[in-house]
């Protein structure tokens, strides 16, 4: 269920090689504005060019990789979906079960980029890379940045020194830990990992590792469908009326986005625990940027108050990552109780 690595090192690999000797790589395209380009003129960028379209623009890859593209599907971010993660994960897998696969290369839209990593980093397990990259500016544009992050990926997804190290987020030649990776820019392409720092990064045809993912977690998929799992923000005024709504839509577990540590007013205390009494669990994690949530105040809805009362603190993850290990976890608990351990180290 859980794993633990800790290290540091310095790891740096030149990722070149003759045609005939070069690994598999296969690249599973889904969509996102690193497949995407205005309709006419003047447009908006919409879907349009498929995985094939996108290995034609990387002409460099075929010094890297013997490359193989599937269009899974083309969509943006926002369509992205629990189903669709299982059609993903289905097809990531098939593609590493193949002996003769070095890994995979998910292209995929970047405002959910880090979630989807995180899904197939917890369910994916083994050691090949599975590597998710993007755009943040479409293919009609002169600085058009899928190209490279894509070439970068492909070098990463290769390397020998990528096995192990779980799904990972590559762009703007950082290679970023899934479980740790947030987006940080609504237009730029900033991705982060805080504290912790990125894994590595690329330079022209060399990887550097700097170190190995602290934290390696697998929860196989168990069902067809995954237990719908909400998100429910705390702000000030806030009322119970968002998790009485989840709980009546049938929400089988709820996330609640707290304050600070993980606090919440009274209103937000009482429906929490409501829902708990109705069996719903309930995992609190912070809209901080940084830092654990933890229980530490005891006043009505402070987090130790909270914790009390039977809600699981979400650790150092964020409420979209949260609730993704929710919702694998109630896979095979109903137990209000029993999710606590999936979210502890």
């Amino acid at each position: 269920m859980k794993g633990c690595v800790v290290g540091l090192l310095l790891t740096v690999v030149a990722v070149t090689g003759a045609a005939d000797e070069l690994p598999v790589c296969k690249m599973i395209a889904t969509g996102g504005t690193i497949a995407m380009r205005p309709a006419e003129p003047g447009g908006a960028p919409v879907p349009a060019d498929s995985g094939d379209t996108l290995l034609a623009a990387v002409p460099e890859l075929e010094a890297i990789a013997r490359m193989e593209v599937e269009t899974l599907f083309s969509v943006p971010s926002p369509h992205m979906s629990p189903a669709r993660w299982m059609a993903l994960h289905a097809a990531v897998r098939g593609a590493l079960d193949r002996d003769d696969v070095a890994g995979v290369i998910v292209t995929h839209g970047t405002d959910v980029l880090e979630e989807t990593a995180f899904f197939l980093d917890l369910t994916v397990g083994g050691d090949k890379p599975v590597v998710l990259t993007g755009a943040m500016r479409d293919a009609s544009v002169r600085d058009f940045d899928g190209p490279r992050n894509l070439l970068a990926a492909a070098r990463v997804c290769v390397s020998p020194e990528s096995r192990g190290r779980g799904a990972m987020l590559v762009m703007n030649d950082a290679i970023h830990a899934a479980r740790e990776v947030r987006k940080g820019h609504t237009a730029q392409g900033d991705f982060h990992s805080g504290g912790a720092g990125a894994l590595g990064a690329v330079t022209a045809d060399t990887l550097t590792f700097r170190r190995r993912t602290e934290w390696r977690q697998h929860v196989p998929l168990l069902l067809d469908e995954l237990p719908r799992v909400d998100i429910v923000a705390m702000y000030p005024g806030a009322t119970g009326d968002g998790i009485e709504a989840a709980v009546a839509a049938g929400a089988q577990g709820i996330v609640v986005q707290a304050l600070g540590l993980g606090n919440v007013n009274q209103a937000i205390a009482a429906a929490i625990e409501s829902a708990m009494q109705a069996g719903i669990p309930v995992v609190i994690a912070s809209r901080v940027p940084e830092g654990p949530v933890a229980p530490v105040y005891g006043y009505l809805g402070g987090g130790a108050a909270l914790a009390a009362a039977g809600a699981t603190f979400a650790g150092d993850l964020p409420p979209q990552k949260a609730r993704i290990l929710l919702m694998l976890a109630l896979q095979y608990t109903e137990d209000i109780e029993a999710p606590r351990a999936y979210f502890e180290r």
